[in-house]
C-alpha cells in the first residue's frame, strides 16, 4: 500500500512553507507523523509531491530517518508536467491543483494508494480505518473517503473551507466546498453561502482512498481543461471534483469513512502552537517516540 503525500502548495497564509517547519517534539515535519501512522498500518511505499526546489533535500532528509523497508519516491510537481501532444505557452504562479500533483506519481504508483495534505494531522486511527478498507476491496472503482466531524475541523484563528459530505448510508453522493465556515456566538456559519450547521455533519479533510483508475480520469480532465478554459494561466483542477465526476459518470463508487480520529491543520501561522501542543501531548502519551524514528 502507499501513501501519497501533497507537500506542493507554497503556504500563503501560513507566511511560509509550512510542511517543512519543526512542529514535533524532536524538530520532526507534521507529515513525518503521517508517515509513521502508515507504516504502523502497513503502509510500505511513501511518495511524497513537492516543488522542484524541494526535491533532493527532501529525499535525502526522508531516505534517512524512513525504516528500511519502506520505498520512498519524491517527485516535483512541475507545470511542463503535461499530457502528451498538449502545450501551455503561458505563465503561471501556481501549481496545475491537487489533482494534477496526484497525477505527478502515475509512474510510481500502480496499487491502491490514500492521499493526503503533507500539512494535516489525521490520527492513527484514520490509518487503520484507510488500511482496513484497501484490504477488504479489491475493485478498481472501490475508493474510500475517510471523514472527519465538522466541528472538530474548525480554526480559532479564522474561517476555513470545507467540503461537507452528502451521503446515502455509507455511500458518498457529493461533497458541497463551503468556503468560509467559522464557529461564532456558538453558530457555525459559512458567510459565503450564509448557510448554518450543527457541527456533526462529515467534511472531507482531502483524506482518500484511491485506485490506479483515477490516473487516466486525471488525465482526461487535464487535457479537456487545457483545451476549454478561456485562460489556463489561472484556475486547477482539484482532486474531489475529479472523483466526484467519476462517481457521477459511475466510474467510482465511494465509500465515507468515518476516521475515529482527531484531525488538526496548520492554516494559519497561530496554528502552529496548538500543533506543537498536541504532538507533544501525543509523544508523552506514548502514542510516538521521541525522535520519532529513533529505533529504526
Amino acid at each position: 500500500m502507499t501513501l501519497l503525500l501533497m507537500a506542493a502548495g507554497k503556504g500563503s497564509r501560513y507566511g511560509k512553507l509550512k510542511q517543512f517547519d519543526d512542529l514535533g517534539p524532536g524538530g520532526e515535519f507534521l507529515m513525518e507523523f503521517s508517515m509513521y501512522d502508515a507504516i504502523a498500518n502497513g503502509f510500505t511505499h511513501i511518495v511524497v509531491i513537492t516543488q522542484k526546489d524541494n526535491v533532493a533535500y527532501l529525499r535525502d532528509y526522508l531516505s534517512q530517518r524512513l525504516p528500511k523497508h519502506v520505498s520512498l519516491d519524491v517527485l516535483a510537481q512541475e507545470l511542463t508536467d503535461l499530457p502528451a501532444g498538449t502545450q501551455f505557452a503561458g505563465e503561471r504562479a501556481k501549481p496545475w491543483g491537487t489533482a494534477h500533483a496526484v497525477w505527478t506519481a502515475r509512474n510510481v504508483i500502480t496499487n491502491p494508494f490514500a492521499v493526503i495534505n503533507a500539512d494535516d494531522y489525521y490520527g492513527q486511527a484514520a490509518y487503520a480505518r484507510a488500511s482496513e478498507f484497501i484490504r477488504r476491496t479489491g475493485s478498481q472503482d472501490a475508493f474510500g473517503l475517510i471523514a472527519y466531524t465538522l466541528r472538530d475541523t474548525l480554526s480559532p484563528h479564522g474561517s476555513v473551507s470545507r467540503g461537507v459530505c452528502q451521503q446515502r448510508g455509507t455511500d458518498l453522493v457529493s461533497v458541497d466546498e463551503r468556503l468560509e465556515i467559522e464557529a461564532r456566538d456558538g453558530e457555525i456559519r459559512d458567510a459565503h453561502s450564509g448557510l448554518s450547521f450543527a457541527g456533526d455533519e462529515q467534511v472531507s479533510m482531502n483524506f482518500w482512498v484511491c485506485q490506479p483508475a483515477l490516473f487516466p480520469k486525471i488525465e482526461a480532465d487535464f487535457r479537456h481543461f487545457l483545451a476549454t478554459v478561456e485562460d489556463p494561466s489561472k484556475g486547477e483542477i482539484y482532486l474531489p471534483f475529479v472523483i466526484q465526476d467519476m462517481l457521477r459518470t459511475g466510474g467510482a463508487r465511494v465509500e465515507v469513512i468515518p476516521s475515529e480520529s482527531q484531525w488538526f491543520g496548520v492554516t494559519y501561522a497561530a496554528d502552529k502552537e496548538q500543533a506543537v501542543e498536541a504532538l507533544k501531548a501525543e509523544t508523552a502519551a506514548g502514542n510516538y517516540p521521541s525522535p520519532l524514528w529513533g529505533n529504526t
